[in-house]
């Protein structure tokens, strides 16, 4: 098919590859523009648009898909389909309108469940046990489209955000290459009025690790905000990103240190962090951390 794709971050780039894989003639590659970035602040462009020009593929970055002009110009692609994953714009209903087939969506969770910016996190905080990828007929409702293809897979107890960003990453990739193949037999089905929720863009103030809340929601804090913007503690004033997470055996006072490795007591119950980072040093293991800089047991973080 003739397929303009939209779309900016890493998620997206697996899905851009596969639908070159299956021989899918990309028509244009629409992203969001390059930003300042790095310490010289130097503007780079987004992850979709370097693997765009690296398959030699016309990218496109408008600010805005609202002027005439604009729309116009995605019309007279002349695309049968456009597919649509984490882009970052909203798009008008003249550019939902103008391809043969419409636009499909590519949404990381199991809607109606988690509509909205960030679903991945929110379905690690909120200890779903499962979550997937849906293929979605958009329409002028923020992730309220039917839905034309769903799959579902398990979160490990241990997962992170950023591991479950890549599988989601590569099973909608696949799920979008089996919707186009099969897009004239898959019968569109709306959502549900029921399950809605809302994923709601993280904000960094989430990122403060609060002890005294139960080991269970400390571990899901810590490991549905890996690796951004990262849950963080001080140890000893020092701020550290705690980055991994597992649930551990022991009681103590909250935020105090039970071990030599890093197993903190909480409200109830126990976390072990196995993965941190400390200000202006690399992520490590909690193992090759504490090699440099033990942290005793009976250590308050927090303060």
């Amino acid at each position: 098919m003739r397929v303009i794709f939209m779309g900016s971050p890493d998620f997206s780039v697996p899905v851009l590859d596969a639908l070159v894989a299956a021989g899918h003639e990309i028509a244009c590659v629409y992203c969001q523009p390059p930003r300042p970035a790095g310490r010289g602040k130097k503007d780079r462009a987004t992850p979709v648009q370097a693997r765009a020009e690296a398959l030699g593929l016309p990218v496109r970055h408008p600010v805005s898909l609202k002027s005439q002009e604009a729309q116009e110009a995605f019309a007279a692609l002349g695309a049968e389909v456009a597919v649509v994953v984490a882009y970052g714009l909203i798009l008008p209903q003249a550019i939902l309108d103008a391809p043969e087939r419409g636009c499909l969506n590519i949404h990381a969770s199991l809607l109606p469940r988690w509509r909205g910016a960030a679903p991945i996190h929110r379905a690690i905080l909120a200890g779903d046990a499962e979550t997937g990828v849906c293929i979605m007929q958009m329409e002028a409702g923020l992730d309220t489209g039917p839905v034309l293809l769903r799959r579902a897979v398990q979160i490990g107890e241990t997962e992170t955000t950023g591991a479950l960003h890549d599988r989601l990453s590569a099973l909608g990739a696949e799920a979008i290459v089996e919707a186009l193949a099969r897009l004239d037999t898959l019968t569109p089905e709306p959502q549900s009025g029921d399950g809605v929720t809302y994923a709601a863009k993280i904000d960094k103030a989430e990122a403060a690790i609060d002890w005294t809340r139960p080991a269970v929601e400390v571990d899901r804090q810590i490991r549905g905000l890996s690796p951004f913007p990262g849950a963080w503690t001080l140890i000893r004033g020092e701020r550290v990103k705690c980055l991994a997470s597992e649930l551990a055996d022991g009681e103590g006072g909250a935020g105090v240190t039970l071990d030599a490795a890093l197993t903190v007591a909480c409200g109830s119950g126990a976390v072990r962090i196995t993965r941190a980072q400390r200000a202006g040093k690399s992520a490590a293991t909690t193992g090759e951390m504490l090699r440099g800089w033990p942290v005793a047991p009976g250590t308050q973080l927090g303060e």
